[in-house]
């Protein structure tokens, strides 16, 4: 049995793959149904952003490339696509992999902390869809501790950084006097919430709020001092935006290039800065053929990002030594359960062996036997069937020179000698 970290990422993927794999909050509990199904898959969850799109599961041996069918069929990808950008981690390097992800360490930006709680929603997720287990459940907990600990112990969040305050950052590159222009955000949810505070700080001249649900367009714009719009009203006023930044959970583009082309137009062709954040994305890709629009993806956003990561390398040096320090606090507890298991199995064999004969010691007194001799049978099937199966390890052992495991026996017995003449 091995713990596996399977999936694609911003680092590995480019975003027109990453956006055909993605899974939205509402596709989850369908998902992790069926990946219950799979031959071998004990337990999993799934964790889908803008930036990656990965399965965490407890497997048997072998099971691991089902998973990867699985990604591929279920989102109509040939395998042959993603073999070239899927990575797999086993045990220690899956357990790492999480804690990196979590701690904002494999993020597009350095210590970023929307992550985790992009990473909790998963774990909640598959908790209620009941398809983790023990060790799975505990892993994702122990994340969560390892994430606290290295905010709390290191700067890794000092200077703030993430996809929105790039995402403005840039906007500022290409209109250097926000409070002359008017932003459009699409979405109401984290991203967008966070874009908002930073165009707001900024002095953005106008914002407007267009999302599915007008509530809570209407809630995020008055606490920035914007406008709320349904997005059915999107269409028209499009032409005012000087800027739009996307990032909703829509499986199809919100804008066409038809739209744009119709308010560039009304515009009198005046440029307009359009920034797509989502994963599937918002924006028709075709947008960035119009002449006076300037599309740009989070997969544009690496320059602006670059420039904030030296800030936080030192800091991300002591998160790895946190993270490598409680990998293998992790993996100690997850070897002491194997442990535990063959404990079990090894009393529940001798209590179902025990059961056994004693029933038939008891027919046989009932049968009017003689005690003694059924005392006697009792006791002698009772050692050979308990010290069967050690015996004849412990002579192929013998056979094969397999030194372990005659030192664990002789350990075993030698223990069980010192507390039988310490016994009182």
């Amino acid at each position: 049995m091995s713990l596996i970290a399977l999936g694609l990422n911003h680092q590995s993927t480019p975003l027109a793959l990453r956006e055909k794999v993605a899974l939205d909050a509402g596709q989850l509990p369908a998902a992790l149904a069926s990946l219950r199904q799979l031959a071998g898959v004990e337990e999993a969850a799934v964790l889908s952003t803008c930036n990656r799109t990965e399965i965490y599961a407890q497997v048997e041996d072998g099971a691991e490339a089902a998973l990867a069918r699985w990604l591929g069929d279920r989102h109509g990808v040939a395998g042959s696509a993603l073999d070239n950008y899927l990575y797999l981690h086993h045990d220690g390097d899956a357990v790492r992999h999480l804690f990196r992800v979590a701690t904002g360490l494999d993020s597009l930006i350095l210590g970023e902390p929307q992550i985790l709680g992009q990473v909790k929603e998963a774990w909640q997720a598959a908790r209620e869809a009941g398809s983790l287990r023990n060790p799975l459940d505990r892993l994702f907990q122990q994340t969560f501790a390892v994430a606290k600990r290295v905010r709390t112990d290191t700067r890794i969040g000092a200077h703030p950084v993430s996809v929105a305050f790039a995402a403005v950052r840039l906007a500022r590159q290409m209109f250097s006097e926000l409070d002359r222009a008017t932003v459009l955000l699409i979405g109401a949810g984290d991203t967008i919430e966070l874009a908002a505070r930073h165009l707001a700080d900024a002095n953005a001249k106008r914002l407007l709020v267009a999302n599915r649900t007008l509530e809570h367009a209407q809630a995020l714009a008055s606490r920035h001092g914007g406008y709320a719009l349904p997005l059915a009203e999107l269409e028209r006023h499009l032409p005012e935006a000087d800027i739009v930044i996307s990032a909703t959970a829509s499986r199809e583009p919100i804008l066409s290039r038809d739209m744009v082309g119709a308010a560039l137009r009304q515009r009198r062709h005046r440029p307009m800065f359009l920034l797509d954040l989502a994963v599937p994305r918002d924006i028709a890709a075709d947008v960035a053929e119009l002449k006076d629009a300037y599309l740009y993806t989070i997969d544009d956003l690496e320059q602006v990002i670059e420039e904030n990561r030296a800030s936080r390398r030192e800091a991300a040096q002591q998160a790895e030594a946190i993270i490598e320090l409680q990998v293998e606090h992790y993996l100690a507890w997850w070897r002491a359960q194997g442990r535990q298991d063959a404990l079990k199995k090894l009393r529940a064999h001798g209590e179902s062996t025990r059961n056994e004969l004693l029933a038939q010691a008891r027919s046989q007194l009932a049968a009017g036997e003689d005690a003694g001799a059924v005392l006697d049978l009792l006791a002698h099937q009772l050692t050979n069937k308990l010290l069967h199966a050690p015996s004849i390890a412990l002579r192929q052992a013998a056979l094969t020179g397999d030194a372990d495991l005659l030192r664990a026996a002789e350990r075993l017995f030698d223990d069980n000698d010192d507390h039988a003449q310490s016994a009182p």
